[in-house]
Formats: structure tokens, C-alpha cells, sequence
């Protein structure tokens, strides 16, 4: 038998695939209120991570959250949570949203915190609201309807452009997966011998056998089209 391969040592969660979330600020999600309220935006971080920044509000209360910075927003600004204004970067339910704006940070479910449309540069677009739900249009393009009660932040989420930039030496990119957790670079199965892996081995670079496998199969043998329901060309 050959020795554990990737997959296998994924598993185990050694120190290369651990992503080091001691470095992380805090978690990105909306506080739990009572009534509406302002927000001052004290301070902009970036987050190891996350390609957004990250907003620093702290509510009338005195309260501190983090939220997904958006598109102009500044250290200083005032923003509402809960109703009271259609400012950027407000936390505002969607009934109260009108068609065509554009929203980031959605919650699925009320009270979830948000959900969808995170990334950088990342925004989804309202269709329409009736029955109780709003219409949206996700930055995949799917249409996704979700009840009116859920919260959403105004704007587009900052950063956006950030995958157009070449990362122009490998060691750039190596700091970018390690702050993810992720093994870099990643060696192809049939670039390996046979011991090292079920792809590996032959006299050229081919499996030389399908790869489909099924679900049910241990790590060690998992690798390649997993439970794929055809493969090739159609």
C-alpha cells in the first residue's frame, strides 16, 4: 500500500490546511434589536481571508459589530439599522427596500445574520415584492424569493476588481492560500508515481482507467469524478 495521499491527510486537519482563524477580527454579522437605530461607523480593517473589508459600527447603545463594508463608505458616516433611512450602507428589511436597488449581505432566513452576496465586489438586485417575499436577483443571476422580513445592506460590497489583478509571483499567491487554509501549490495525480496516488504511475501522463468513483469509498480511494452521473462529452 502507498503512502496517505492528500485527500487522506486533509482529513486529519494537520497544520498545512489549518487556516489560522486566530488572526480573524470578529465574526461579520447583524445584532439583534429592538427598535430601529444609527450606526457610526468607526473604523474600516481588512480581515485575513476575506477579500471585502470589514466595517466597525458601533450602535447608540454602545454596542460594536462588524459588518461588510460597502462602496463609499467612510469612517464617520451614519447609517440606519432597522429602518429610518435609505442611506449607503444601511441595515434595512427588505419590504422596505424599493425595486431596482441593489443590496449586499442578505439574510436567507430573519435573524440569520446574512447570507448571500458577501464577496467582494458582490451585490444582488431587488425584482419585486409581493405575498409577504421579495424577488432578487443573486450575483450568480439565479432568482432567489425570500421573505420581506429578512435584513439586507444597502450598496455594493467594496473591493470589487480585486480577482482582475494578476498576483504575478507565487509567493504572493502562497500567502493568499495559506491565510485560506488551503494546501498551495496542488501536484496532479497523474504527474505522481503509482505509490503516491490512484492516478499516478504509467508511461505517460493518463489515468489509464475511470475515474468515476462512488461516494461511498474511503479517502484513500476517493479521488477523480465523485458519484458523477455521466462523464465525456455529450
Amino acid at each position: 500500500m502507498g503512502r496517505r495521499i492528500r485527500a487522506q491527510k486533509i482529513g486529519r486537519g494537520s497544520p498545512p490546511w489549518r487556516a489560522p482563524t486566530h488572526r480573524r477580527i470578529a465574526p461579520v454579522r447583524y445584532p439583534q434589536i429592538d427598535k430601529p437605530m444609527k450606526g457610526l461607523v468607526e473604523e474600516l480593517l481588512h480581515e485575513p481571508g476575506r477579500g471585502a473589508p470589514v466595517a466597525k459600527i458601533k450602535l447608540e447603545d454602545g454596542r460594536l459589530f462588524y459588518n461588510v463594508a460597502v462602496e463609499s463608505l467612510r469612517v464617520g458616516d451614519v447609517i440606519y439599522i432597522g429602518g429610518g433611512g435609505l442611506s449607503i450602507g444601511s441595515i434595512i428589511p427588505l419590504r422596505d427596500i424599493p425595486d431596482g436597488s441593489v443590496v449586499c449581505n442578505i439574510e436567507c432566513k430573519p435573524g440569520s445574520g446574512g447570507n448571500l452576496a458577501r464577496s467582494s465586489g458582490a451585490y444582488a438586485t431587488i425584482l419585486s415584492h409581493a405575498g409577504g417575499y421579495v424577488t432578487l436577483q443573486l450575483p450568480s443571476g439565479k432568482i432567489a424569493v425570500i421573505p420581506e422580513e429578512c435584513r439586507a445592506t444597502l450598496g455594493v460590497v467594496a473591493g470589487g476588481g480585486r480577482v482582475e489583478k494578476p498576483f504575478l509571483k507565487a509567493g504572493a499567491k502562497m500567502k493568499w492560500m495559506r491565510v485560506k487554509g488551503r494546501k498551495w501549490p496542488r501536484v496532479r495525480g497523474v504527474a505522481m508515481a503509482a505509490v503516491h496516488h490512484p492516478h499516478g504511475g504509467g508511461r505517460h501522463q493518463s489515468e489509464g482507467h475511470p475515474t468515476t468513483v462512488s461516494r461511498t469509498l474511503p479517502p484513500g480511494a476517493k479521488v477523480g469524478h465523485i458519484s458523477a452521473k455521466r462523464t465525456g462529452k455529450k
